[in-house]
């Protein structure tokens, strides 16, 4: 029988492409550790926090949460804490996290992640990007935007779009592309985004060069193929596995991670060069 149980809950539903590999991280570290990890998301705030006094309720052993939107996270994760549950954060709201007991964050910085994609587009001779935003008041996402502008150096606008209507985020970028024949780049924040931008430049007859966050089958395909030019990878799997082990680690002896500093799981880029080893490991699951 499992000594502890772990209870991660995130900021997406099932059948999301990336939150999919970021559970298959958690359960793999179940299987490895002999624990038990039980796995909820939502894109709906008010819920999360809802699986969070949940989990609290059952008295579990240790709460791994994604931070998208802190403050519908503070009055559960209060409860977590004064409960003596532990707390490990992952993916975004790294600021936030401290402040909301957390012992660990696992993730990306996005604003340096954001930094990075915008040199490599300025490097590919992007002078004139949209970074689309597919989840309102996230602030990871926001974050992102704000370094891709800082490290392109030259003029970006974001564009907001709703991840749950795909099709209709694909109209937005092409009726901007159309608009605007002189948006040479596309940076998108999530894979379906990143694939429905393809089709959006196609549509539009753009030259635009396209760039992701973040993988999935399709857009390493698409880079494979030269459609997308790279995908920032912040290693996922890693938000799911490192958790749980860090989380017995603190309950067995007392080990923390990071000494107040965020363990950083990315960011890598997928390119043309290393793609077709990518393709493999994400057809597997845990890329």
């Amino acid at each position: 029988e499992a000594d502890y149980t772990f209870a991660v809950v995130t900021h997406a539903s099932a059948g999301d492409a990336f939150w999919d590999v970021v559970q298959n991280g958690a359960d793999a570290a179940a299987e490895d550790l002999g624990v038990e990890v039980t796995y909820q998301g939502s894109g709906e705030p008010d819920e999360q926090a809802q699986f969070i006094d949940a989990a609290v309720s059952d008295e579990v052993d240790g709460i791994v949460v994604s931070l998208a939107n802190p403050d519908a996270m503070r009055e559960p994760l209060a409860g977590a804490e004064e409960a003596g549950i532990p707390i490990i954060t992952i993916n975004s709201g790294e600021d936030e996290s401290a402040s909301l007991g957390a012992i660990t964050h696992v993730g990306q910085t996005e604003t340096i992640a954001g930094q990075g994609a915008g040199e490599q587009l300025a490097e590919a001779g992007v002078t004139n990007l949209i970074c689309v935003i597919h989840e309102p008041g996230n602030i990871g996402l926001e974050q992102r935007c704000e370094g891709a502008t800082q490290g392109l150096g030259g003029a970006v606008e974001n564009l907001q779009v709703d991840i749950n209507d795909v099709a209709g985020a694909q109209n937005t970028i092409q009726s901007s592309l159309q608009a605007d024949p002189s948006i040479d780049g596309v940076l998108a924040l999530n894979p379906a985004i990143g694939v429905a931008a393809v089709d959006a430049v196609a549509g539009a007859g753009s030259e635009a060069q396209i760039a992701t966050f973040d993988l999935s089958g399709d857009v390493v395909s698409a880079i494979e193929d030269g459609s997308i030019l790279f995908a920032v990878d912040q290693q996922q799997f890693l938000q799911g596995y490192l958790p749980i082990v860090l989380l017995k680690l603190f309950l067995d002896n007392n080990n923390t991670l990071g000494g107040g500093q965020p363990v950083l799981t990315g960011p890598g880029f997928v390119t043309q060069e290393n793609a077709a080893t990518v393709a493999e490991l994400a057809e597997a699951g845990t890329r």
